[in-house]
């Protein structure tokens, strides 16, 4: 019974993670945390809910990074210039995980989520930080032709910050990547979901070697959410490009309140 909840857990995970750009962390971390200790699954500390889901964001980041290159979405120069800070940020991010317990990762986590969800109402009057020395982007898709420009020096500072927060909460780094390329950069949504997941993807294997290092990954209980992860992220990219940029920011906005909340409330209860 374990296998099929874990499952499904799995699917809707990097389902909703590889619509929106969050890889799926911010939902089995949480599920873990929640079934542990139940009927259901025996307990679960953070660390290890950490690093399973740093294990499964491997598998849904590449998936959905596979089905987003064939949409041709994804800006590869772009994530890799972000992944030069990320690296590092996940691995320092994953050893600080040490220090926490239930209810501080709980509470920490949970302002985390409906802080950046909160950030994303104000998007469209932030003023994109365009360099005149960046690497300057253009995308075409059936809303039009986008143009967006990064500072290298900008972006790895950022990513490196969302690299900490990633390896640190076991989500992949989208919850803050997503938001900053829209707001910061003026990065197209779908665009930036796409190559959110290929960085979620590559920082997630940095940040995983880490939990694994440390003990942090519950094997059977990754086995189980894995087959679900790959045809749930497959599942969210073929979504992603059939809905508006505007849906996809609103749906990530839902998704980072709901769960935000319910954190919040676990780590003070």
């Amino acid at each position: 019974m374990e296998w099929l909840i874990l499952l499904a857990i799995g699917l809707i995970a990097a389902a909703v993670g590889a619509l929106v750009g969050l890889g799926g962390g911010i939902i089995i971390v949480p599920a873990l945390l929640f079934l542990g200790g139940t009927s259901m699954l025996d307990p679960v500390s953070p660390q290890i809910a950490v690093g399973t889901s740093s294990v499964i964001l491997i598998i849904t980041g590449l998936s959905s990074t596979l089905a987003y290159m064939k949409q041709k979405k994804v800006d590869y120069k772009l994530g890799f210039i972000l992944f030069i800070g990320s690296a590092p940020g996940s691995i320092i991010g994953a050893y600080a995980n040490k220090g926490l317990d239930m209810s501080q990762f709980s509470l920490y986590f949970g302002l985390f989520m409906v802080f950046m969800s909160f950030v994303l109402m104000f998007k469209n009057r932030a003023k994109p930080i365009l360099g005149t020395g960046g690497m300057t982007r253009t995308f075409t898709d059936n809303e039009g032709t986008h143009t967006y420009s990064i500072e290298p020096i900008i972006g790895t500072i950022a990513s490196f910050i969302v690299g900490f927060f990633g390896g640190l909460f076991g989500i992949g780094g989208g919850s803050l990547m997503v938001p900053a390329m829209i707001m910061l950069f003026a990065v197209p949504p779908h665009v930036a979901v796409a190559t959110s997941m290929l960085l979620i993807f590559l920082s997630a294997g940095v940040s995983s070697m880490t939990h694994i290092s440390l003990g942090n990954v519950e094997w059977l209980y990754a086995a189980a959410l894995i087959p679900g992860a790959w045809f749930g992220a497959k599942l969210g990219a073929w979504l992603n490009a059939r809905i508006a940029s505007k849906t996809v920011v609103l749906l990530l906005r839902l998704v980072l309140i709901f769960v935000g909340v319910r954190l919040i409330w676990q780590g003070i209860m």
